[in-house]
């Protein structure tokens, strides 16, 4: 019998195979620059599913690629010839506002998460798109507007439930598994299948003070110059990214965009500066809902458009990197792309770099370069901006990188994500995946004997 037909007889959940009607529809991730053919995908209804899966995939020596929302730029949750472990049907979530907890499956989006837990007034700290899964993002470290207030989505996970490389079940927390614990918290999917995980909530919302400051791109070194020295003094609720994007009419504009983590009344303090930096083409900072906060990014970063992502970390914004982040932007091939600093500061950086296997807590300016274009005709000369654009701004990196900005192709880069973390990792990946099972993802090579 062959592989399919074993694990289609052990399912709950559809396999789509080679052939069937919706099998392309299903195997498109958001990277539509991404195109690979897997033999099967299962989408698991639950963990006896996931179980199944690894053990059929173990017996038959078939490649495993495992999937959340199908949102890694690098295109990991889809694999050529292999079998794709689909988790999006997987949306169960519970929140204990009396304990200040929120448990989700991996199928469960930011948008999904937000959605529960602001019923209760809580949140947890996500990234900045709400189509993007829980899992992905938090087993990767997770940057976004609440790092500042609250650390990183990593640094609020208290358990998780894990389908091991031999197909076990088991659970880890700062008391069973603590290894492993520990590993989950930055090391991306190269240790298990997440089929659930446990988080810290905080009280935030329902509404927030989050939005933008636009200002022309002629403005755009002394704007950038002025708020480094603001970032100096930014108190930790307030998240600032500034982005060098175009608008609808091609125009091309810093946007200063921002979410102050607190009350309101205190927000509307805190960011009054970000318009004081210049003279701005627009201000939208104001009152809304944490919500439409969260989503109110999804539109420029559509599901099936293609995307390459450089990044890396700076210890400061320096004049000369400012100078070659506009210069280069303003030869951007397409209005999509966007050049975003992500200012990283406060809780997250407090915390002990070897507290967790996110390590990169020191380095304030994560840099990330998103291009973005439609027509495949346009695909070598985005990729060539992009690369030349990361080639020149690579002298002022600290030579780290965010694993989950990683993109196709940079697998090389995997100890610039870990520093003085890569060794207990491999470590522990040998421990729980000495055969590298588990290799569709930003891959930690387990130990040799």
């Amino acid at each position: 019998m062959s592989a399919i037909s074993t694990l289609g007889g052990l399912l709950r959940g559809p396999l789509i195979s080679r052939g069937d009607r919706d099998y392309d529809r299903v195997r498109r991730i958001w990277n539509g620059r991404i195109d690979r053919r897997p033999l099967a995908i299962a989408q698991c209804k639950d963990v006896a599913d996931v179980i199944a899966c690894v053990k059929v995939a173990r017996e038959r020596g078939l490649l495993l690629a495992i999937r959340g929302s199908g949102h890694a730029v690098a295109g990991t949750s889809l694999c050529d010839g292999g079998l794709v472990v689909d988790l999006s049907r997987m949306k169960g979530i519970r929140v204990s506002p009396g304990d200040a907890v929120v448990r989700a499956q991996p199928g469960v989006t930011w948008g999904d998460m937000d959605h529960a837990t602001q019923a209760f007034g809580f949140a947890v700290p996500g990234g900045t798109d709400s189509e993007v899964g829980i899992a992905g993002l938090s087993l990767g470290g997770g940057n976004g507007w609440l790092m500042g207030a609250f650390g990183a989505t990593c640094d609020n996970i208290l358990a998780a439930d894990v389908v091991t490389a031999e197909g076990k079940f088991i659970t880890v927390n700062a008391a069973e598994n603590a290894d492993l614990f520990w590993a989950l918290r930055g090391g991306g999917g190269n240790f298990g299948i997440v089929t659930s995980l446990a988080y810290r909530m905080h009280r935030i919302g329902p509404t927030v003070i989050a939005g933008a400051v636009y200002y022309p791109l002629d403005q755009a070194r002394d704007v950038l110059a002025r708020f480094a020295d603001f970032a100096h003094g930014a108190p930790d609720p307030l998240t600032v990214y500034p982005c060098l994007i175009r608008l609808d009419d091609r125009t091309p504009v810093l946007c200063m965009a921002a979410c102050y983590a607190g009350p309101v009344s205190d927000g509307e303090g805190a960011t009054a500066d970000l318009c004081r930096l210049g003279t701005p083409l627009a201000n939208q900072l104001g009152p809304v809902t944490y919500v439409a906060w969260q989503s109110s990014m999804d539109a420029a970063r559509p599901a099936g458009r293609r995307c390459a992502i450089r990044s890396h970390f700076l210890a400061e914004l320096a004049g000369g990197f400012i100078d070659v982040l506009v210069e280069n932007f303003s030869k951007c091939p397409s209005r999509h792309s966007v050049a975003i600093v992500e200012h990283c500061h406060g809780t997250i950086e407090r915390v002990a770099p070897e507290a967790t296997a996110f390590a990169l807590r020191r380095n304030p300016y994560h840099f990330e370069l998103i291009a973005f274009w439609d027509n495949a005709a346009e695909t070598a000369a985005n990729l060539e901006w992009a690369n030349r654009f990361f080639t020149e701004t690579s002298p002022f990196s600290t030579g780290e990188v965010y694993v989950n900005s990683l993109d196709e192709g940079e697998g090389e880069r995997i100890r610039e994500a870990y520093g003085v973390n890569y060794g207990r990792l491999i470590r522990i990946k040998r421990r729980y995946d000495p055969t590298n099972f588990f290799r569709c993802n930003q891959n930690i090579l387990p130990a040799s004997e």
